[in-house]
């Protein structure tokens, strides 16, 4: 248990470099204008967004398990765990949503250069929201169209990022159980794919860099909670002595 949770703390420290580096650099998001890379960015942020990120969730679920079938009961176990634990992490999330109520940074810019009151915002329902998105930006074309509707559909508020959570949860699970497994290449993959996401987050104008930090602290939890609670019911998550053999014959033959 302290092994993985060690392994994971190294995982969310290395997540929350870019978040903290901006959050320090003082960084004021800006909306740019229609490039590849800001396209680019939407597709890594659209691999959580339904329903894309049921697809991300399924592909991502069937290769853990297959590397993890050496104690494949134990990972099943971890997986309804951890699923359980992010669909609660999801309502606590909302939930904090809701208390604290903090705007998307293209929230308050839309207060500053067209005059929308955040509060007033706020008191629409979500269809309205959306509506007055589309409305007030019908004729800004230095906004792609993409960004348009996806602001047009996130007009919840910011704190703290779901879409964070989903990725490092998967990336902190994949520094913790296929480290011993010698999965390198999965494990820089996820950690590459999770500091996509937060880093689309923000530069799509849909978070502040805090919102990122206590999403992976938020995550670094229920993982760690999620992976005590699985081996506690089902026994040890690290590899045995016959997956050990196949991981030195696999770097044998590498």
């Amino acid at each position: 248990m302290l092994t993985i949770a060690r392994r994971t703390a190294v995982g969310a420290g290395i997540l929350l470099i870019m978040p903290a580096a901006v959050w320090i650099s003082g960084w004021q998001w800006q909306p740019g204008p229609d490039s590849g890379w800001l396209k680019a960015l939407f597709w890594v942020t659209e691999t959580v967004t339904q329903p894309w990120g049921i697809i991300t969730h399924t592909v991502l679920c069937g290769w853990f398990l297959w590397c993890l079938r050496f104690r494949l009961r134990a990972a099943i176990m971890l997986f309804a765990i951890l699923g359980a634990a992010i669909l609660i992490g999801q309502g606590v999330k909302s939930w904090v949503k809701d208390r604290v109520q903090e705007p998307r940074p293209f929230v308050v810019w839309l207060e500053k250069t067209h005059h929308v009151p955040v509060t007033d915002f706020y008191n629409l329902k979500r269809k309205a929201r959306g509506e007055l998105v589309k409305e007030q930006l019908s004729e800004q074309q230095t906004i792609p169209p993409f960004l348009r509707k996806h602001w047009q559909k996130e007009t919840g508020f910011a704190f703290p990022s779901g879409h964070t959570m989903f990725a490092a949860s998967w990336a902190l699970l994949g520094v913790g159980l296929l480290w011993p497994r010698r999965r390198t290449l999965t494990i820089a993959v996820l950690l590459v794919w999770a500091t996509g996401v937060m880093g689309s987050r923000l530069l799509l104008g849909m978070h502040w860099p805090r919102d990122l930090i206590v999403a992976t602290l938020i995550a670094w939890l229920l993982v760690t909670l999620a992976t005590w609670l699985a081996q506690r019911v089902c026994g040890p998550l690290m590899p045995p002595a016959e997956e050990n053999r196949e991981i030195a014959s696999r770097e044998q033959e590498s």
